[in-house]
Parts: C-alpha cells; sequence; structure tokens
C-alpha cells in the first residue's frame, strides 16, 4: 500500500485554510449518542493585586459534552501535574484554582483541554500577571519658579507599576482639592505631567499627582511640589508651543482611543483638530477644552494621520501624526460537524479577516496537526526585485521537487532557480511571473503536491531623498523624504540616526516628524546639538519590499572640552599647565582660556588667554599662570573658544603645589597692655594661611623699653598664635614698650609689622579674698 510521507492520513491541500482527510482510519457511530467537548466558559487573562487579601485566583473552564468531559491544564506548553507534591494548583469542576499565588512560578499562559472519549478541544490561551503599584518616592520634590505669563509643567514621574494603564489627578494644597482642567490647565493621561499653558499669581501653591491604577484599585500620591509664581510687569506674551504631542498610535477595531495635544502660551491657545488626509470621522469628539480628540468604536476607515493646531495672537504650533488601524481575526468560513463514510475523503476548510492577514492552524483532538506548517503559500513580490517560494513536504527518503506555474512547468533559467531544498527563487519579477505556482514531491513511498499564488505589487521608490546638511548648533533643520509604492499596500517611514531608530515619543523635544503626505514624510530636528550630527537614514517600507536613502549632517558648534590637563612645571609664584586638544566641533578654535582655584576658594578665576592656538603647541597646549602664591595647592582647567560660542571646561588637573618661598606678609594689629604687675601682654592678628608660603609657619616677637637700644626676641611656633604674655617680675610699671611681629618659615623671615607702643600695667590687680566653710559630717 502506498501512503502519502507528508503525513500518514494527511495530503498537501491546495492552500493553508483547506484540510483534506483520508477516512480511511476513521468511523462515525451513527447509533451513538454522545458528543465532544465544547466550551461554554474559557480562560480570560487575569491581573492578580500583589496586595490582595484573597489568597487564589481561578481560571473558568467549561464545556459541554456527553459523556461529561474531563479537564487538563496547560501552562507556557506543559501540562501541569495536580497531583505534584506542593502543587499550588487545584481543579475546581473544569477551573483551575492556584492557590497563594507567587509572581516568581506562576506568571505565564494557560489553557484548558477538555476531553471525553470522543475528542478533545483546547481553549483559547489567557495570561496571569501580577499587578502593583508601589508608592511614589519620598525624596522631597523642588520648588519650581515661574514668571507670571510663562508656562509651567510639573513633572508628576510615576512610580513602578504594573500593568501599564494608570489615570492620573492632580490635587492642590490639600485632599479632596482637585485641580479643575480647563484651556488653561491639562493633565496628561499618558505621563501624568500636569501643565499650565499661562502661570498666573492664584496658580501659587503645593501640588500633588495621584496615580490610580484601575486594574488593581490602588491610588498613590507623590510628595508636594510647590510652584511659585514670580510676578513680572509688564507679563510678557508667548507663542504657541506644544508641550503634549501623541505618538504614532495603533488601535483596534471597536476600540476608544484618545490622542493628546497641550500647549503653552500667553495669551492661552486655542487647540484644533484634523485629519490630513480626509474627513474627520463621525464617531470623534473633541474635549478637554481641545485637549483630546476621542474616537468612538475605531474603524479601519478612521486609519490616516492627525493633525492638532495650538494657536494664539504670536503664533502657531501644529504636530502630526499616523493612526493605525487594526482587526481582530474574525472567522468568514468556519468548520461544521460532519459525518462521512469509511474510504471517502472531507475537505475541511475556513477562512479568517483581519489585519494584519490572520495566520491559521489546525489542531485535531488539541494537538497541533503538522501538516499545517509547510503548505505552498500566496506570496508577494516587489517588481524587479527577488523572491522565494519555499516548498518543505515532510518526507522520507528525501524528495525530488518540481514545480510548475499554472500549466507550466518550469525549469532551471537565468531568473528561476529550484534550490536543492526545494524552494523557487524567481529573480527580476515581472507582472507575467503573477500566477499559481504547484511543487510537486514524490519518493519511493508516495508522492504529494500543494499549491501557492504569486502576486507582484509596484516597487517602492524614492521620489525625494534627504539631501547632506550643514548647521550651526541651536539652529533648526528638515531633512525630507518622500517615496511612491504599490497602491494596494500601507507604506511606513522609519528614521534612523548611525542604524539606530529614532524613537520620536522618546525624543520629542528634538525630533518631529509631520505627515505632509501619506508618501512623504519629512524629520524636523529642532534646536540641533552636537549629538544630532551623523549619518541619516530613511527607510520607506510596505509589506513587501523596502527602500533607503542616506544624508549625512553636519553639525558645527562650540569646542568640546580640552583634556589631558596637567602641571608642567612650577615656581614659587608661577606654574605651566599642559593639555590635549579637544574636538574643535568644525570650526577652528581661536584661544584657550586657562582659569585655576586654591585651596582656600571654590570659585574659578581667569589665569590667562592664549589667543594664538598655534602658539599653544598644535595638539598639546602650553598655558602660563605667574602671579600666585608660594606653597599654595592649585587645580587648573582650560576652555576653548570659536566663532561659535566657547566650551565646556575640561575636567580639573590633580591638585599641585607651588614652591615655597619665605613670607611677605607681616601681621597685623599688633598691639596689647593690660595684665598684672610684672606681665607685658602682646596681641596681634595672625597671617591668613595663604600668605604662609612654607612649613614650620611661626611669629617672631621683638620688644623693648622705649629708651632701650637692645631688642629682645620670642619665638612662638603655633601659626594661629595671637597672644604672647611676657612674665618678668622687674618690668616697672606704667612703662612705655616698643613692640613688632613678623612671620618666619622654613625659608626665612618676612618683614616686621610697624612698631607698636604699648604700656605695662599701672598697679598690680588686687589678689581675691577667698573665705569659706569647711563642713564635717560624723556619724
Amino acid at each position: 500500500m502506498m501512503m502519502s510521507f507528508f503525513e500518514p492520513m494527511i495530503v498537501f491541500a491546495p492552500s493553508p485554510f483547506m484540510l483534506h482527510v483520508n477516512s480511511t482510519a476513521c468511523s462515525f457511530d451513527k447509533a451513538a449518542a454522545g458528543s465532544g467537548p465544547v466550551f461554554e466558559e474559557q480562560p480570560v487573562n487575569t491581573i492578580y493585586p500583589e496586595e490582595s487579601p484573597e489568597a487564589k485566583i481561578t481560571m473558568t473552564c467549561r464545556a459541554r459534552a456527553n459523556p461529561p468531559a474531563t479537564y487538563k491544564w496547560i501552562f507556557d506548553g506543559e501540562e501541569i501535574d495536580m497531583n505534584a507534591q506542593k502543587s499550588h494548583y487545584s481543579l475546581a469542576g473544569g477551573n483551575l484554582v492556584i492557590s497563594y499565588p507567587h509572581k516568581g512560578k506562576h506568571v505565564g499562559r494557560y489553557s484548558c483541554l477538555a476531553s471525553n472519549k470522543y475528542g478533545s478541544v483546547i481553549s483559547r490561551s489567557a495570561s496571569v500577571q501580577f499587578g502593583y503599584l508601589d508608592f511614589f518616592s519620598s525624596e522631597e520634590r523642588e520648588s519650581v519658579y515661574v514668571k507670571e505669563g510663562q508656562g509651567a509643567v510639573l513633572l508628576c514621574a510615576p512610580p513602578p507599576h504594573y500593568p501599564a494603564e494608570l489615570s492620573f489627578r492632580w490635587i492642590l494644597n490639600e485632599f479632596p482639592t482637585f485641580i479643575p482642567l480647563d484651556k488653561r490647565r491639562f493633565v496628561s493621561q499618558i505621563t501624568g505631567n500636569l501643565y499650565i499653558s499661562k502661570v498666573d499669581a492664584s496658580d501659587s501653591g503645593n501640588y500633588s499627582c495621584i496615580a490610580s491604577s484601575p486594574a488593581i484599585s490602588k491610588s498613590v500620591f507623590s510628595n508636594y511640589i510647590p510652584l511659585v509664581p514670580l510676578a513680572e510687569r509688564p507679563i510678557r506674551k508667548y507663542p504657541a508651543d506644544f508641550k503634549v504631542k501623541f505618538p504614532d498610535t495603533t488601535a483596534m477595531v471597536g476600540q476608544n482611543i484618545t490622542l493628546e495635544c497641550f500647549a503653552l502660551g500667553n495669551p492661552v491657545p486655542e487647540i484644533r483638530w484634523k485629519k490630513l488626509d480626509g474627513p474627520m470621522p463621525a464617531n470623534h469628539e473633541v474635549r478637554m477644552a481641545g485637549a483630546h480628540l476621542h474616537l468612538n468604536n475605531v474603524q479601519i476607515e478612521d486609519a490616516g494621520a492627525y493633525q492638532c493646531e495650538a494657536l494664539n495672537s504670536k503664533g502657531k504650533d501644529y504636530h502630526s501624526a499616523r493612526l493605525s488601524v487594526e482587526a481582530v481575526p474574525e472567522w468568514v468560513e468556519y468548520i461544521n460537524n460532519t459525518e462521512k463514510g469509511l474510504g471517502s475523503e472531507h475537505a475541511m476548510s475556513c477562512e479568517a479577516s483581519g489585519k494584519p492577514k490572520p495566520h491559521i492552524r489546525w489542531l485535531k483532538n488539541g494537538k497541533p496537526v503538522n501538516f499545517s506548517k509547510n503548505p505552498v503559500k500566496r506570496e508577494l513580490a516587489a517588481r524587479n526585485g527577488r523572491v522565494v517560494i519555499e516548498c518543505r513536504p515532510r518526507a522520507a527518503p528525501k524528495p525530488t521537487i518540481s514545480w510548475s506555474k499554472d500549466t507550466e512547468l518550469l525549469h532551471n533559467s537565468t531568473r528561476v532557480f529550484i534550490w536543492e531544498d526545494g524552494s523557487l527563487e524567481i529573480l527580476n519579477v515581472t507582472r507575467a511571473d503573477e500566477g499559481r505556482y504547484t511543487c510537486f514531491a514524490e519518493n519511493d513511498r508516495g508522492k504529494a503536491n500543494s499549491t501557492g499564488s504569486l502576486l507582484v505589487t509596484d516597487a517602492t521608490k524614492i521620489t525625494l531623498a534627504p539631501a547632506n546638511g550643514d548647521v550651526k548648533e541651536g539652529e533648526d533643520t528638515a531633512l525630507q523624504c518622500a517615496a511612491s509604492h504599490d497602491p494596494s499596500l500601507d507604506i511606513t517611514f522609519i528614521w534612523a540616526l548611525e542604524g539606530q531608530v529614532i524613537d520620536l515619543h522618546k525624543d520629542s523635544l528634538h525630533y518631529e516628524r509631520p505627515l505632509v503626505s501619506p508618501n512623504k514624510n519629512p524629520c524636523i530636528i529642532l534646536n540641533v546639538q552636537l549629538k544630532h550630527a551623523g549619518n541619516y537614514s530613511c527607510t520607506a517600507e510596505t509589506l513587501v519590499d523596502n527602500v533607503t536613502a542616506s544624508a549625512y549632517l553636519l553639525v558645527r558648534g562650540a569646542p568640546g572640552a580640552p583634556g589631558g590637563v596637567r602641571v608642567l612645571n612650577k615656581t614659587e609664584k608661577s606654574i605651566t599647565v599642559q593639555w590635549s586638544k579637544g574636538a574643535d566641533n568644525h570650526s577652528p578654535i581661536t584661544k584657550y582660556t586657562i582659569q585655576f582655584r586654591d585651596a582656600y576658594s571654590k570659585v574659578w578665576k581667569n589665569a590667562s588667554t592664549c589667543k594664538n592656538p598655534c602658539d599653544c603647541g598644535g595638539e598639546l597646549g602650553v598655558g602660563n599662570r605667574g602671579g600666585l602664591f608660594p606653597w599654595t595647592d592649585y587645580e587648573f582647567r582650560v576652555i576653548a573658544t570659536n566663532t561659535l560660542g566657547t566650551g565646556e571646561p575640561s575636567s580639573p588637573s590633580p591638585k599641585d603645589k607651588t614652591l615655597d618661598s619665605f613670607p611677605v606678609v607681616a601681621p597685623s594689629n599688633v598691639t596689647g597692655g593690660g595684665g598684672t604687675n610684672g606681665e607685658l601682654i602682646i596681641t596681634w592678628k595672625p597671617v591668613e594661611p595663604l600668605y604662609y608660603y612654607g612649613p614650620n609657619f611661626g611669629y617672631i616677637l621683638a620688644f623693648k623699653q622705649k629708651l632701650e637700644q637692645v631688642w629682645r626676641y620670642v619665638t612662638v611656633s603655633d601659626p594661629q598664635a595671637r597672644r604672647y604674655v611676657h612674665k618678668d617680675s622687674s618690668i616697672p610699671a606704667k612703662t612705655e614698650f616698643q613692640v613688632k611681629v613678623k612671620a618666619f618659615n622654613s625659608k626665612g623671615d618676612g618683614p616686621y609689622s610697624t612698631t607698636a607702643a604699648i604700656y605695662s600695667p599701672s598697679s598690680p590687680r588686687p589678689a581675691s579674698s577667698v573665705s569659706g566653710i569647711i563642713m564635717i559630717c560624723v556619724a
């Protein structure tokens, strides 16, 4: 007996949506009153709150069957062993109960298998996820200061959470005083941020963001953010400026969606909406004083480019993005229960609609029918392009493969190749290549065939390629891109910088992509920064093919920071520094500024300027700073300047100390006198540490009676000392002394202070009389 080598009872079907069954191994007992399982309840996606007081999850499953069905559950492709030791799983009827759910064990996809002697059916799969909403950060929020008339943005910064959907409200000063939303105030339901288009004095207060998770019925509050309006007279006016911009969005048919746009400005901007490629859908509503465009029960025809416009008396702003609409699969044709005679053939076909086109697979008693993996498929190919139609039957021994197009047998040629694995390759595709293609497979065990089709579309072509650009930092620029494509296909434009796709949602401050038309999608770069320089590519992509064009954007700006700043040599009062050249950012460096700071100050000061970089040694710059203090720690940094501005400073050099020198600053405010008989008190103001000029710093005191010729000297080694008492019982009362003080260190002595006149005490200070009482306690 010859048997199909694709599957013992299944042969190649003409399409992936039809299954042929040889009935020689199938029989039906018409007298039997039983029936196989049919689902009445199936599991649904479940989110279990991590803080739930109910320590179990129930996944529903119920099937109608005669005799009654038995149930098994599948978790992430593996059958659950209900009898395993310490199992969290149990059955309640057909329902699966997960006791004491654990996030690390039970997150995944579950499906139910219902069986009786007539067969098995497997339910749709459903997920179990753990929902949570953490508390906001406990860090104190900084105050926001805004001039009256300007716009303000208060960041919500919601805490980690799952699922992603949160709702947001803001309170002012205390709960439950909620911020009213109007033309001037808006809360984004995407980020949670509070936007005030024009701040006035009444906005002063403390604001808190409330984030709520509908899925787990939990809300949390942020710390207060103080908003402080600053009075400005007269209040300035500002043009409309979008700060909330809806991204490219994908919606499902029947879904309700909301697109957000909100602008800052004074006067408060008015927001308008329109659809760029057709009339606004009848199911649209504009809400939140224009900030929300709400589409109810979205349909395929609602897809397209939408634009919001903000305008006031000072100017306008625009933003546009695309809405794509997809549809879940729906059965157009489906299988029914059927009885067939032994030996007959039965074809079961099903067809589904949806966007994107649904993938259909066949199951028998809950298990995949392997044949469904490898039929010849319907393929699309772009004109002048290349296409490979796969033919990979399951067979042993290896089969011989041949192909036909319609009724013509195909052979290898300069354009058509049959690969060793059976695939058919066609090069330089033309409209004449459209048709039905059949793969024939044969070995010594049998033969089979499968038929698919080829549809040829117009190739996608770039009609307007981006051009190389040369801009200055801070300017705006635009890169153009337009393409033609087959009208039966959707086209998508993808912009990338150095191979990395540009995320418009994350970097909306700098990138915009207005949808001028479905075939044209420029990339606008606002406030260009040096990081935006590089190779930009625009890829126009359809389901069938793609084409890319590139351009280089050169950004000129202030120089980068020099590097490697270090001390080259030093003296007591000067240091020479060296550095390496930083990036000139495409504009020649015109000067270097050397800055310094010492150990006693946090402020950087300009030391010198090297106005001719060529004199600074080319790749290595050298600069000198004189007039420094001896024996003092210094740091140096270098800043480069070109015609476009001054760049960031280099990292500071390692601290280095100038050489030591003898002191040059004398103590000040030398005076004294007073005390008791036989004492001479001398005081002075100590020298500041900056002027020590070397180690082992101290003071030398010189004093003598006015009429004497010889000075007496005393050394004080404490640099912070400010007083010295000389004791000599022979010192006469009310005698004038001359006193002077100088500093010294390891290098030598500094100059004396000016000579001061002080006097010994006029009379001895009376001794204190002390009386006391001695108390003796006798036991």
